[in-house]
């Protein structure tokens, strides 16, 4: 362990599931490397428990390995059938303590808030109880889901002793952050809710505390792919460039799929391009029941880290119609970030939490849930503009996204 003298543990939902902060960690495991961590984890669930949990995962042939020096950790769980819900919490928390047990300053990232946080709180607090004296710095990081369904759904449900658990666990790190501003907007806003009720004071200390950090993107594998590449990858699938719409993320009517199709069947271009649907998530077998007489709508759920940037790259359009749901609103929106990197034909989008933070004015954008407007939206991206107002876009999209670039983002989230 003499060769150990820094280390990141980042505790995470990490690949093979289909979530944005799965890259998040992955990229900032990726740069810690070249910024003096000379051990990085990722602590995460077996894959059986992920399977079992319904999550949508990749395709777990074709996971992209990560660096020498980054290792995975996917801890047993601890008791037997009579500890029915937290065996893998306490397989996540006792692994914890044990890295910080070892005499490595250690800087300690949790992403997702429940469980996470809880994890990397409990975990400090035995490792010092039992005389470890961890030299431990404690980030929490709040990705958006676990404010707009965790938190406000304590909050719909009158639960604030919940909300109450949840904000003392946010702030008992030693930094609080927040992945956009709509975020930090939504957890000072729930803090006044349960404030309001409980006479607690935690808005003040969320004002105060949380900051922003936005989501890292590897914008190396997005930018300059190669024309052969982008064309072998289409001529796989059937497809041409310039000749579909993508969509691309979890299959979910929060994400406005059911908006999309029913849109594609109204748009006057759909005889010049394909719908290609790239993704899986709960609404996906009733999406494909929806567009069973439609021979046009491609359904590919096997799409990969490789094979990604090189589908955006192509599309005459890419579509995130996202709009708010009672157990999800965007709160970023990496995926669109990344077709801005990739290039391609225009972001159709809406301007839905923080997806405005993610595209700028960089993006076509209609109302959520109008689905005439999507429809002409689409239309006007396929059918009337011009080669070089795709191209102006596309730049202009592209210096908005390259702000995302994982470096960065590391540095300010990581200063030295």
């Amino acid at each position: 362990m003499t060769d150990l003298d820094r280390r990141l543990v980042i505790v995470v939902r990490a690949d093979p599931v289909i979530c944005g902060h799965s890259g998040e960690a992955r990229n900032l495991a990726e740069v810690a490397l070249t910024r003096g961590f000379t051990d990085v984890r990722l602590l995460t669930w077996p894959i059986p428990v992920l399977q079992a949990a319904g999550l949508p995962l990749k395709p777990l042939d074709r996971l992209l390995p990560y660096s020498k020096g980054i290792t995975v950790e996917r801890p047993e769980a601890v008791g037997d059938y009579r500890v029915p819900d937290g065996r893998h919490l306490a397989g996540l928390t006792g692994r914890l303590v044990e890295l910080l047990a070892e005499p490595i300053p250690t800087v300690c990232l949790s992403m997702y808030l429940v469980p996470h946080t809880q994890v990397v709180v409990d975990a400090v607090t035995a490792a010092r109880a039992a005389g470890f004296a961890p030299d431990v710095h404690t980030i929490a990081k709040a990705v958006g889901s676990d404010v707009t369904n965790v938190i406000r759904s304590c909050l719909r449900e009158g639960r604030f002793g919940a909300a109450s658990v949840l904000f003392t666990t946010f702030l008992a790190n030693d930094e609080v952050v927040a992945v956009s501003e709509y975020t930090r907007d939504e957890i000072i806003a729930s803090a006044e809710e349960v404030d309001a009720t409980c006479g607690t004071s935690f808005a003040a200390k969320c004002r105060e505390r949380v900051t922003v950090s936005y989501p890292p993107i590897d914008s190396s594998a997005y930018v300059d792919l190669e024309p052969a590449a982008v064309d072998a990858a289409l001529a796989r699938r059937g497809l041409e460039r310039d000749g579909y719409i993508l969509f691309l993320s979890r299959v979910a009517r929060a994400k406005g799929i059911y908006d999309l199709v029913i849109a594609y069947g109204e748009m006057r271009s759909r005889d010049r391009v394909k719908l290609v649907v790239a993704g899986n998530g709960p609404a996906l077998e009733h999406v494909r029941a929806m567009a069973k007489e439609d021979d046009r709508i491609i359904f590919l759920n096997d799409v990969d880290d490789e094979e990604k940037p090189l589908l955006m790259r192509g599309c005459a359009a890419y579509a995130l119609p996202t709009k708010p749901e009672p157990d999800f609103v965007e709160t970023f929106g990496i995926a669109l970030a990344e077709k801005m990197l990739a290039g391609g034909g225009p972001v159709v989008t809406t301007l839905t939490g923080g997806t405005g933070e993610a595209v700028g004015d960089t993006a076509i954008i209609v109302e959520p849930g109008d689905i005439h407007g999507l429809a002409d939206a689409l239309d006007h991206a396929v059918m009337e503009m011009t080669v070089s107002e795709r191209e102006e876009m596309a730049a202009r999209a592209l210096k908005k996204a390259m702000t995302f670039d994982r470096t960065a983002v590391f540095d300010s989230l990581f200063p030295v």
